[in-house]
């Protein structure tokens, strides 16, 4: 018997037998190997769709955030600008005023510069007319200070006039009416004690308008004549001593 019949003879199950053992451990061990691969394939997918899930938190969470401080600064910009407005409106509204304001101090400007040429104009005529009325006789005015009875009458005919003379009751009175305090009248008695003479050297010839108990020569040291404005009209005269000081009444 040659070797292919022994083999021939051989049960095929026994081969069978001898290889089926490892074949299947090697199906297992594959299956295993397989499963695991789907396990660690399966494991880096759930850690992708970590990250991306990460991520994408991370993106939504930044987005949140940028549109959150541009509403906040949109909200800003938004009261900045009603702000300015606001502030435009209130200076226009001032401007309007300012304007208003100013237009009518220009009104009133252009009226007081109408005013004042028309007051000019006046002062130009009256000092004209002024000066036609000391020309005049009758022309009354008053020394600039209190001086002496001489220095007042010295006063008066540096400009033209001398101490007034009064002589009537009305010129009294009037005299009277429009001086506020003592002053020098042209009436003294210096040349002669007890004769009363005007500056024009006439001799007072009346009663005059003599204080009561006017004149006393208290002293012996009263020349001169001062008009006191407070007392009554026709008795205000007093005879004084020369040297003290009274504005003096003078007469053109």
């Amino acid at each position: 018997m040659d070797s292919e019949d022994i083999y021939a003879n051989v049960p095929s199950r026994d081969i069978q037998d001898s290889t089926g053992p490892q074949t299947q451990n090697h199906n297992q061990d594959e299956e295993k190997a397989r499963k695991h691969r789907g396990s660690r394939c399966v494991l880096v997918l759930l850690v992708i769709l970590g990250l991306i899930c990460a991520l994408l938190l991370l993106f939504i969470t930044l987005q949140h955030i940028s549109i959150t401080a541009e509403r906040d600064l949109f909200k800003t910009y938004k009261n900045t600008v009603e702000e300015l407005n606001h502030t435009i409106s209130s200076l226009q509204h001032d401007n309007t005023d300012l304007e208003t304001d100013k237009q009518q101090l220009e009104d009133k400007y252009n009226s007081l510069s109408l005013e004042k040429l028309e007051l000019e104009n006046n002062i130009t005529s009256l000092s004209a007319e002024l000066m036609k009325a000391r020309s005049k006789p009758g022309w009354f005015f008053m020394s600039t200070e209190a001086m002496s009875w001489s220095e007042s009458r010295q006063f008066c005919r540096n400009h033209g006039a001398d101490l007034v003379i009064i002589k009537s009751e009305e010129k009294q009175r009037f005299i009277s009416s429009f001086v506020k305090e003592r002053v020098w009248i042209g009436l003294s008695d210096i040349q002669t004690e007890g004769t009363m003479k005007w500056v024009d050297n006439s001799i007072l010839n009346n009663q005059g308008f003599w204080l009561k108990g006017e004149p006393n020569d208290q002293d012996g040291i009263e020349d001169c004549i001062e008009l006191i404005s407070t007392e009554p009209a026709l008795n205000n005269w007093n005879d004084l001593p020369c040297s003290k000081n009274r504005k003096g009444i003078c007469e053109k």
